[in-house]
């Protein structure tokens, strides 16, 4: 086993010299007392003792009525999963504790509602391959398996995250290899599924090693929930797979902070000191982190891992998920009270993939006031009004450009 996939020491209390025990290691000594720390410490035996059904979780968890009644109503709809790690950040005594909200079912899960979809990205209508979406026009989607180590209850490919129902063959793939080739358009592949870190080294690397050996291919994206749901999967040894073919970015998906313990920490410093940057997408999900005060503090704790908040998302239309869906006006709120009250670089985008496969689009709260031939007036973050001058030359044509395209590709700053 990678010795690098052991936790880092939690910080140390002021006025202490021992280390404050960690949210995981409470857990881990309340739930798991007889796990040893080389068992903890391996991913896979985190799968193996993976909580998957009703009479296990009721031995870790006193499950309200609801939760229970949400378990048995949800079964043939899509699957439990929780790891033991992140069954410890569980808080036994409170339902609506955010880790809890995203691993355990409830009632409300099991019924549709008018406007909610089975596939709410229009996926499958733009999947020429079993594991290619296609639906922008330079970059795709590599669903690269259909397992992951906790089946969050907001997921927005329940259809596909089946968890080894429906594993991708090696044919499938290397027909997706083989799609990306023969399409010049795409410069940007996001490999995702299930989650791609629940892929041996040896399996992430021959998906990794053929696409970014195609000439038109400038950038892989991986999405994964591996750092905030079983950190101890990202060893040095992962990480340094990932370096072997940059410009590689994991795109992770915290959405509480109370996600960010020190294990996910060091996983996503691991990362970023062998070279691979991350970025954070979280979803917003009523009663969960629908304040901004949550969104505030989750972007500074990771800004703090060195992780980027990217986008903020409103919930998709997913079936099942209309009582963690907030009005878009929420999302709109949250950003208005971030900005000008705290770092621009802590104010995700807040973004909504429009239902039934419109793409993604980003909104802001609107701060134009009035807009005039000579100047557009603006009220800042504290609602005072203030008038931009406009330009009296606007010719924003570009006449270097040509130029520049035509030796972008001589002076190496162009794949190829």
């Amino acid at each position: 086993m990678d010795s690098s996939a052991l936790p880092a020491a939690p910080p140390l209390e002021p006025g202490t010299s021992s280390p404050r025990p960690s949210l995981s290691a409470e857990g881990r000594r309340r739930l798991f007392p007889a796990a040893t720390d080389a068992e903890w410490a391996d991913w896979r035996w985190h799968q193996r003792n993976a909580v998957r059904g009703l009479e296990q979780l009721e031995r870790y968890v006193p499950l309200t009525p609801d939760e229970r009644a949400g378990v048995q109503e949800t079964s043939a709809l899509f699957r439990i999963g929780i790891s033991p790690y992140y069954l410890s950040l569980i808080d036994p005594e409170h339902p609506l504790c955010p880790v809890r909200m995203q691993s355990i079912p409830v009632r409300a899960e099991a019924r549709i509602r008018p406007g909610e979809l089975a596939d709410p990205l229009g996926e499958d209508k733009t999947r020429p391959e079993e594991c290619i979406v296609h639906k922008y026009p330079d970059r795709v989607l590599f669903l690269a398996l259909d397992t992951c180590s906790v089946y969050c209850r907001h997921c927005t490919r329940r259809r596909i995250t089946q968890g080894g129902v429906a594993e991708l063959s090696k044919e499938q793939l290397r027909r997706g290899v083989d799609y990306v080739r023969r399409h010049p358009e795409v410069r940007d592949v996001l490999i995702s599924g299930g989650d791609p870190f629940l892929l041996t080294e040896a399996r992430l690397e021959e998906l990794l090693a053929p696409l970014s050996e195609i000439p038109h291919v400038e950038m892989i994206r991986i999405g994964t929930r591996v750092p905030v749901c079983l950190p101890m999967r990202v060893t040095d040894a992962l990480a340094r797979t990932l370096r072997r073919y940059a410009p590689v970015f994991v795109v992770t998906h915290f959405n509480h902070p109370k996600e960010v313990t020190p294990e996910a920490r060091e996983a996503c410093e691991r990362l970023v000191d062998h070279g691979v940057p991350v970025e954070n997408q979280a979803v917003l999900m009523r009663r969960l982190n629908s304040d901004a005060r949550i969104i505030k503090e989750l972007s500074h704790v990771l800004l703090r891992s060195r992780v980027r908040p990217y986008y903020l998302h409103q919930m998709d239309v997913a079936e099942g998920c209309e009582h963690l869906r907030t009005p878009i006006a929420k999302g709109l709120e949250i950003l208005q009270q971030l900005r000008g009250h705290t770092t621009g670089l802590a104010v995700p985008h807040l973004a909504v993939d429009l239902p039934g496969g419109g793409g993604k689009v980003t909104l802001q709260p609107d701060y134009v006031v009035e807009r005039g031939e000579h100047e557009t007036v603006f009220r800042n973050y504290k609602g005072e009004r203030y008038a931009y001058p406009e330009p009296e030359e606007t010719d924003c044509a570009c006449p270097y450009d040509d130029v520049w395209q035509a030796r972008s590709r001589e002076y190496g700053f162009r794949k190829g």
